[in-house]
């Protein structure tokens, strides 16, 4: 292996172990691509978000943040209270059946979908945690000359992944053409949003 594609493999590495959790994120992309809406944008932001992140916790982002511990409490009560707020939207869309139809009309607009990526993204302290913090030391640790490999890396894993469940979504309609199946996978998102915002509030309160 050259001294090249070292750097670059250990960042994609690294990043696509940390994205593909379930999580917040990742569940609301999957609903975007199974709806066929603002697909490109959500991944765009989603990816550009990632690679901004990494490269800032590379630059050394990351030490700032823990060197200002009441940050983290503020993101975890803001996040807190995004993911209980989605978790019941969703809860709710499961009690609705005839909203929840891959075709049907009155989809979320352009800049809602954006704005309810960003919450999802920058208003989740574990989002800071695998970036900023955890890409940010590991590519800390790698040569200067390393670095921007490292981070080019680890960029692409991110924008495979948010491009492959966003377009790879489409995939699942046949599946999703049924009202069960939406109620199936509005359970699981509320029941996630609901743990995560949950999980946020304990880390605030200790």
């Amino acid at each position: 292996m050259t001294g090249a594609a070292y750097p670059f493999l250990s960042g994609f590495a690294l990043s696509a172990a940390l994205i593909m959790a379930i999580g917040a994120q990742n569940l609301f992309v999957l609903r975007q691509g199974l709806r066929r809406e603002h697909v490109g944008p959500v991944v765009l932001f989603c990816a550009s978000a990632d690679a901004v992140l990494i490269a800032a916790g590379v630059a050394g982002v990351g030490a700032f943040l823990t060197a200002v511990p009441g940050l983290a409490t503020v993101l975890s009560l803001g996040g807190a209270a995004f993911l209980a707020w989605y978790g019941i939207k969703a809860f709710q869309r499961m009690a609705a059946p005839d909203a929840m139809a891959v075709a049907s009309g009155g989809g979320i607009s352009l800049g809602r979908a954006i704005a309810a990526t960003a919450g999802f993204t920058f208003l989740n302290p574990h989002v800071y945690l695998d970036t900023v913090l955890l890409m940010g030391t590991a590519g800390a640790a790698q040569s200067a000359a390393a670095r921007p490999l490292f981070v080019a890396g680890a960029a692409s894993a991110s924008f495979i992944w948010f491009a492959g469940l966003g377009y790879g979504a489409r995939l699942l309609v046949p599946l999703f053409s049924r009202l069960a199946s939406w109620r199936i996978l509005d359970a699981i998102v509320g029941a996630t949003m609901l743990v995560l915002s949950a999980s946020l509030l304990a880390r605030a309160a200790f």
